[in-house]
């Protein structure tokens, strides 16, 4: 006798409902989807993966020039390379993982629409080849951070360097939850992923990348803390170059953001994926 494998594939039963253990049996298609972003970017350039070097180091002489001697914005008194080179890697890591996953529904309908698998696998692969793009930009921070290092730099890291992943977690959540709420609305009034590119644009001057808290008034600084991406890139320069501003408070309020905005997000997500197909 024969036995026959069969699959059932049935609607969720909440929209709080998400199969991890489905997930997992889909990480072949994971590390294709990884692969797929991060060969194919650059598959037919000159450079190729170097211009993840370039890219952030374009955005620092771009800065220097700018913010650091044309506006004289005072950088804590650090090299200006390191300041905000330690902002650029951090913001771009959360900018891409917001961009690309604001696009899941869209750039992907043409998939949705003729096999199943966990939808979510898609926002997933954009944090992940984000990882993997972002790690290859600290290998320059690092370069960069020894080098002053060895030069004598007033640079002091300390223990507070151990919440790294954290940080990195907290960033790919935030990046996350944003981008699937985007999505999920974007699915419907496309006009929204235009005025996207604006608000993370705006966003980034909102966050201390460019200039140090310091620099801001008491009243302005407690508006700042409101942005949940300022306690993550301050308790990172406070890690790696010992200024910065860094409190528990601060990065927990950030936490719990994050926290409820992926909440928010996979609910949207889970409400939308149902019928997407009809909107598209």
């Amino acid at each position: 006798m024969i036995e026959k494998k069969i699959t059932v594939i049935k609607p969720k039963a909440g929209l709080l409902d998400i199969d991890f253990k489905e997930l997992i049996r889909y990480k072949d298609l994971i590390y294709m989807f990884v692969r797929r972003d991060i060969v194919t970017q650059y598959k037919q350039t000159i450079l190729g993966p170097i211009w993840w070097f370039v890219n952030p180091i374009l955005t620092t002489l771009i800065y220097m020039v700018v913010f650091g001697g044309i506006a004289k914005i005072s950088t804590d008194g650090l090299p200006q390379p390191l300041f905000y080179l330690s902002g650029i890697c951090l913001w771009n890591y959360f900018s891409t993982c917001l961009n690309q996953t604001s696009g899941t529904f869209t750039a992907n309908e043409y998939i949705f629409g003729k096999v199943y698998f966990p939808r979510l696998i898609m926002p997933i692969t954009n944090v992940i080849s984000g990882l993997i793009k972002t790690a290859i930009q600290l290998i320059l921070f690092l370069a960069i951070y020894f080098f002053y290092i060895f030069q004598g730099a007033d640079i002091q890291p300390n223990i507070y360097i151990l919440l790294f992943p954290l940080l990195i977690i907290m960033l790919a959540g935030l990046g996350l939850g944003f981008g699937i709420i985007a999505t999920s609305m974007t699915t419907k009034y496309r006009d929204l992923s235009i005025l996207l590119s604006f608000i993370v644009q705006l966003w980034m001057y909102a966050t201390p990348i460019i200039y140090p808290l310091s620099l801001l008034s008491p009243k302005m600084q407690t508006i700042a803390i409101l942005n949940p991406i300022t306690s993550i890139i301050e308790t990172f320069k406070f890690a790696t170059l010992g200024q910065g501003t860094f409190n528990w408070t601060h990065l927990g309020y950030s936490f719990g953001f994050m926290f409820v905005v992926l909440f928010l997000g996979i609910v949207l997500f889970n409400k939308v994926q149902r019928n997407f197909m009809d909107t598209v």
